[in-house]
């Protein structure tokens, strides 16, 4: 028998009962007449605490409260990839089919398709022995995309009876297996799992693979590790989207979760029609191949906002179980903080700095720590990666949710806005980023790109710093005072912002950049800064070197040198070297 209570208090998404009536903490919960979907959140003697992912609006006290007797779960099965869901996981475009563009209350659909057949290549044979993980059958579930069936986690025991390969639906029985106890437990398609708890894994790895990106200032200067956190904070318009957007087209992870955490709806439609309509580089097949979209936007209720990042999170770690590689992208987490604001102001829980609550730090803490790269119980390897957006009110940095989040990551690209108002993209300010994974992926560059590649990376980094410094004194008293090698190093660095950071995400050679091509770019920029450095320790004046127009031709390069034509780097080369020659025969 469910466990039911009836309405005493309704405070927008929390309601009340008076007692305890034997609900247990954090269970899914069925909410009036319409059977709003809700969730356990507080147990007191005196009364049962309950948020509510949907519009309360109409409820009144009275009505019945019946308790699921589970967490609030995930339904994990092929058909969710290319899938579009709500904060828990109901799909939008079934509803959209059902109810119209808007989705109605207490909407009753299945949360993945039940009746649709998939052709399943059985793994496992009678007599078997299945543990937790463990592979039992394979559907494509995707062109891209081979869903592997794995045992439940809590599973273990001998097969009695396997099916044969054909064609199934998610819960018709793959097999049959007693488990230690005795007990004879069908095996289908479909795991339920609640989206609080981490999945089990064996053990984690260090973080020691690159997420290559095919960004200049990312795969460059800020690596993001696979399995590691990273955080785009930024103000309005500075290009937080359309960064993630890029990772998610761009990076080499097998499986996009993209989280859409109270953002503008408009917004979340534009991501919805070009996902759908971009062409994955990779497969040559469609992006939403292997993405799944988890949409809850800025008018949906709060609640469901703040369970929409757990949601995503159990989807990326259900396909990291299969071996795969997943990056979820969560825009945005501030959004999502201001959910658990307005939660926590609704519970009259004394709040924190800027009204946030006092358990903000413990919670991006917990989603964060979710991320890894592991051994899975099936002894596959697998990541998760979470790439977060931050949108701190007047692009304030120094507001409670950048700084908790400054904590927990490990990467840090801080969006400039004046980058962004002078059309420098991505607009990521290289002084105020910072990445703590470069020590732990330096075998990785060794191994992959080269053993100079760090060396060039950091003379780049030090190039613009330096250039930073020097910047102070020209507002001071202009660049005209300064001796020519510190003019060189302020045209060197403007070769490198112009040439090498800015990056158009709109050109089909420069939208992606390999590894390989970065490297030469950053050989031939120092290359030209060596023989400029020569030159003007010779008593060449800059005046000199800049009437040559070879400085736009190496910022040219970006454009000019495709991304399979690095042996044109040769002639850049060749042209810094008659550029030199030139200039030495002329003074001669």
């Amino acid at each position: 028998m469910s466990v039911t209570g009836t309405i005493f208090g309704i405070n927008g998404p929390i309601v009340t009962i008076k007692g305890n009536l034997g609900f247990t903490m954090s269970e899914m919960v069925y909410v009036g007449e319409k059977r709003l979907v809700g969730e356990v959140i507080g147990l007191t003697k005196a009364q049962t605490t309950i948020q509510v992912f949907e519009e309360t609006t109409g409820l009144h006290p009275g009505e019945l409260v019946e308790g699921a007797g589970k967490a609030i779960s995930v339904t994990l099965a092929p058909g969710i990839i290319t899938n579009i869901f709500d904060g828990i996981e109901r799909p939008l475009q079934l509803i959209g089919e059902q109810s119209g563009a808007f989705i109605p209350r207490g909407v009753n659909v299945d949360l993945l398709d039940r009746q649709k057949k998939w052709q399943a290549r059985i793994m496992i044979k009678e007599g078997d022995t299945v543990s937790g993980g463990m592979v039992i059958a394979e559907v494509p579930e995707t062109p891209a995309i081979l869903h592997k069936v794995m045992a439940p986690p809590e599973v273990e025991g001998a097969v009695l009876w396997a099916a044969e390969d054909g064609a199934y639906t998610i819960d018709e029985a793959l097999a049959v297996v007693r488990t230690k106890t005795g007990e004879e437990k069908e095996l289908t398609m479909t795991q339920q799992w609640p989206i609080r708890i981490p999945r089990p894994i064996q053990r984690r790895f260090p973080a020691d693979r690159l997420l290559v990106t095919g960004q200049r200032i990312l795969d460059t200067l800020f690596p993001i590790a696979k399995g590691g956190t990273a955080a785009i904070p930024g103000g309005f318009g500075t290009g937080k989207t359309m960064t993630q957007h890029q990772l998610a087209k761009w990076s080499d992870a097998d499986i996009i979760i993209y989280i859409g955490c109270g953002e503008r709806g408009n917004e979340m439609t534009n991501v919805l029609e070009e996902f759908s309509q971009l062409v994955d580089p990779k497969t040559g097949n469609l992006l939403m191949d292997r993405t799944a979209l988890i949409a809850n936007t800025s008018n949906m209720p709060v609640a469901a906002r703040e369970a929409s990042i757990y949601t995503g999170l159990t989807l990326a770690e259900y396909y990291r179980d299969m071996g795969y590689h997943v990056a979820i992208m969560a825009d945005s987490t501030s959004r999502w903080a201001e959910a658990l604001r307005e939660l926590s102001g609704r519970l009259e829980e004394m709040p924190a700095e800027e009204g946030f609550p006092a358990y903000l730090a413990s919670r991006l803490s917990a989603f964060y720590e979710r991320a890894g790269y592991v051994e899975n119980l099936n002894g596959t390897d697998g990541s998760v990666t979470i790439i977060g957006a931050v949108s701190p009110q007047g692009g304030d940095f120094s507001e409670p949710v950048t700084q908790n989040t400054k904590r927990f990551v490990r990467c840090f690209l801080a969006l400039d806005k004046s980058l962004a108002y002078a059309r420098h993209y991505p607009a990521i300010n290289w002084l105020t980023s910072y990445t703590e994974y470069l020590h732990d992926l330096e075998g990785w560059y060794v191994a992959n790109a080269g053993t100079d590649f760090v060396a060039c990376r950091n003379e780049l980094l030090h190039i613009l710093t330096t250039e930073s410094r020097l910047n102070e004194i020209v507002k001071l008293i202009g660049s005209d005072v300064l001796p020519d090698d510190q003019k060189l190093i302020l045209e060197i660095a403007r070769v490198i912002r112009l040439g090498f950071l800015q990056q158009n995400a709109f050109h089909q050679e420069d939208t992606f950049v390999p590894i390989e091509k970065q490297l030469q770019m950053m050989k031939v920029i120092l290359y030209l800064y060596e023989k400029c450095r020569k030159l003007v320790e010779m008593g060449m004046p800059m005046a000199l070197l800049k009437e040559d127009q070879i400085f736009e031709k190496v910022i040219a390069i970006k454009y000019d040198v495709a991304n399979k034509e690095l042996y044109k780097f040769d002639e850049y080369h060749q042209s810094i070297d008659d550029f030199y020659q030139k200039l030495l025969e002329t003074n001669a």
